[in-house]
C-alpha cells in the first residue's frame, strides 16, 4: 500500500489484531467483529466502522491497519446479514438499532476508553448517520467520505431510474461481502450483460440474469420509484445533520455519485451550526478511495485527531478544500458555496452561447429521442470504471444531441458552486426527460464533461413546459482560449432508464414512442461565475 499510495504518513505503532469477535445486535443476532488495535501501553479512542461489504480486503488494510497504526482501536464489523454477521440484510432499515447495540458493547470492553469516532465511504457513511441520529454521549467526532444519506436519490432522479448505477449497488451490496474473488465474478458478469439488462422490454426482472440471481430489494427499489411512498419511510436521514453537534468531516468528488448527498449534508449541517469541514476532490465514488486515498486518509486522520485526541495540528485553515478543474490546483475557501452570484448563459439558433438575453421565448430548435435507439451516457459520476471525465466529441456529433458553445475566452472564467439549467421544452408526445451537461472545450475541439443533471417533462399540446434542473456543482476554471459548452439531450442510457416517450413507467414499459424535443429560447444556462468577461463577438 505504501508503494503504491506515496503520501501515507509513517506508522506510529505496530498493530494487534482480534478476529471474529461476536457483538449480539439489539435482537441477539451475532455481529461479526474484528478488533485491530495499537500493540503499546496506554489509552487509546476507538473507531467504529461497519461495513455490508465484508471485513477482507480492502477493509482489513484501508481502515483496520492504517488507522490503528496510527494511535485507535478499530473494530470492523459487517453489518447483519453479511459477512457472516447473522440476521437477513435489509437495506437501511436496521442500522441504527445494530449500531446502538455495538456502543453498548464497546462500553463493556476493559480497552475502551469512553472516546468514540466513526469513519467510513458509501453505505459506511449511511451507517453514521444512523447511529447519530440519536448519538450516544462516547460519540465525538464523524468522518463521511463519499457518503450516502438517502437511499431514495441514489436509485432515483427526479423520476428518472438511475439504472446502471442501481445495478452496480446489487453487485456489490450482494457479493462484495464474499470476497474478492466472487465480487470479481459479479462484475465481470455485469459487464458482459449489461447490454441485455438495460434494453429488456420490460426492465423489471431482467436484472436478475446480470446478476446472477434475483434481488428483492433492488426489485423493490424499482418498484417504488415516488419518495414519499410509504416503503421509502424512514430511509433517508437528512434531517439527522439538522440537529446533529457531533463535529463532522465530510469528503466527496467532483464525480461522485453521491456527491450531491455530501454537498447537502455540508448545508445541513452549517445550518445546525455544527462543526464540520468539507473536502472535494478530482474524484468518482471510487478514484476517492484509490489514486485520491493519500488526501482522503490525511483529512480523515487530521479531523479525528484533533477531534478524539485534542491535536488540531493537521487541519487546515478554512472549513473547505475544493479541487480547481482546468488548473489542476487545490483551493482552501471559507464555506460552501462560496458567494458567487449565478450568471445566466442563453442559447441561440446558430448554436452559440450567449451572456445576451432573448427577446422573446419562441421556439429555438429541436431534436429527437428514439427511445429504440437512446442517446448513450457517457462519462460523470457512475460506479462504472467508465466514470468521470470524458471526450464528448463523438456524443456531441449525434443528431440526437444539441450543443450550445460560447466563443473562445480572452480572459480565464471560473466557476465555484451549483450549476443549473432553467429549460423552456415543448414535446409532442407530451412525455420526455432532458438531460444537460456542461463542458469544457480546449483549442484542439476536445469537449470536457464538467457537470449534469437530468429532468422530466410533461407538456401539453404545443405549450412549453418550465422546468429547472439541477446540474451538480463545481470548481473549475475555463481557460484562455477554451470555449464553455452546453450539452443538451433527451436521455443518457444506460446511466438512466430510458424514457418510453408514453409516460409509462421506465421500468414496465414495452411500448416505446420517439419523440420530438423543442427547446425554446428563454431556456438558461445558469454558471456560479467568478469572471464572465469574454469576447463579446460569441452571440
Amino acid at each position: 500500500m505504501r508503494a503504491t499510495w506515496r503520501g501515507l504518513p509513517a506508522k506510529r505503532y505496530d498493530v494487534g489484531w482480534e478476529p471474529g469477535l461476536v457483538v449480539p445486535a439489539a435482537d441477539g443476532s451475532p455481529l461479526i467483529t474484528d478488533h485491530y488495535f495499537p500493540r503499546a501501553e496506554g489509552d487509546f479512542p476507538t473507531l467504529l466502522v461497519r461495513s455490508p461489504y465484508g471485513r477482507g480486503l480492502p477493509w482489513s488494510p484501508m481502515y483496520g491497519v492504517l488507522f490503528a497504526e496510527q494511535g485507535f482501536h478499530v473494530v470492523l464489523q459487517s453489518c447483519r446479514g453479511t459477512g457472516g454477521s447473522g440476521g437477513e440484510f435489509d437495506l437501511w432499515r436496521n442500522e441504527a438499532a445494530d449500531g446502538q447495540a455495538t456502543v453498548s458493547w464497546l462500553r463493556e470492553q476493559s480497552w475502551f476508553d469512553g472516546t468514540l469516532g466513526t469513519v467510513g465511504p458509501s453505505y459506511l457513511g449511511y451507517v453514521q448517520w444512523a447511529l447519530a441520529a440519536d448519538p450516544p454521549p462516547e460519540l465525538k467526532a464523524m468522518v463521511v467520505q463519499v457518503g450516502l444519506h438517502d437511499p431514495h436519490a441514489l436509485f432515483h432522479a427526479d423520476g428518472a431510474f438511475r439504472l446502471e448505477n442501481a445495478l452496480a449497488v446489487g453487485v456489490g451490496m450482494t457479493y462484495q461481502h464474499q470476497g474478492m474473488v466472487p465480487f470479481l465474478k459479479a462484475t465481470l458478469r455485469l459487464q458482459r450483460r449489461l447490454r441485455g439488462a438495460t434494453t429488456a422490454r420490460p426492465l423489471r426482472g431482467a436484472q436478475a440474469t446480470a446478476l446472477g440471481g434475483e434481488v428483492p430489494w433492488l426489485d423493490d427499489v424499482m418498484s417504488h420509484p415516488d419518495a414519499e411512498d410509504a416503503y421509502w419511510r424512514g430511509a433517508s436521514l437528512a434531517a439527522v445533520a439538522e440537529r446533529l453537534s457531533v463535529p463532522t468531516g465530510l469528503i466527496t468528488g467532483w464525480h461522485d455519485v453521491l456527491g450531491d448527498q455530501t454537498f447537502e449534508q455540508y448545508r445541513r449541517l452549517r445550518a445546525a451550526g455544527c462543526e464540520a469541514a468539507l473536502l472535494v476532490g478530482p474524484w468518482t465514488h471510487t478514484s476517492a478511495l484509490q489514486q485520491g486515498w493519500p488526501e482522503v486518509f490525511g483529512e480523515s486522520l487530521a479531523w479525528l485527531r484533533a477531534h478524539l485526541c485534542a491535536d488540531p495540528s493537521g487541519l487546515r485553515p478554512t472549513r473547505v478544500r475544493v479541487h480547481v478543474g482546468g488548473e489542476d490546483t487545490w483551493r482552501d475557501i471559507d464555506d460552501w458555496p462560496s458567494a458567487t452570484a449565478g450568471s445566466p448563459w442563453f442559447p441561440t439558433a446558430q448554436g452559440h452561447l450567449t451572456l445576451q438575453a432573448p427577446t422573446e421565448s419562441a421556439p429555438l430548435t429541436s431534436f429527437p429521442y428514439d427511445p429504440g435507439d437512446p442517446t448513450p451516457s457517457l462519462g460523470g459520476p457512475l460506479l462504472s470504471r467508465t466514470a468521470g471525465p470524458r471526450d464528448n466529441s463523438t456524443l456531441e456529433a449525434r443528431e440526437d444531441v444539441l450543443t450550445f458553445t460560447g466563443p473562445p475566452l480572452t480572459e480565464p472564467v471560473e466557476i465555484l458552486g451549483p450549476v443549473s439549467a432553467r429549460l423552456s421544452i415543448s414535446t409532442d408526445t407530451g412525455h420526455a426527460d432532458v438531460f444537460t451537461r456542461l463542458c469544457d472545450v480546449d483549442e484542439e475541439g476536445r469537449s470536457v464533461n464538467i457537470c449534469d443533471g437530468l429532468g422530466r417533462v410533461r407538456t401539453t399540446e404545443q405549450a412549453p413546459s418550465h422546468i429547472t434542473v439541477p446540474m451538480s456543482s463545481a470548481a473549475h476554471r475555463f481557460a484562455v482560449g477554451h470555449r464553455i459548452r452546453w450539452q443538451i439531450s433527451g436521455g443518457a442510457h444506460p446511466r438512466y432508464a430510458r424514457s418510453p416517450g408514453t409516460g409509462e413507467s421506465a421500468v414496465d414499459a414495452t411500448t416505446f414512442a420517439p419523440v420530438r424535443i423543442t427547446l425554446h429560447a428563454d431556456s438558461t444556462l445558469v454558471l456560479p461565475t467568478r469572471n464572465q468577461r469574454c469576447d463579446p463577438s460569441g452571440t
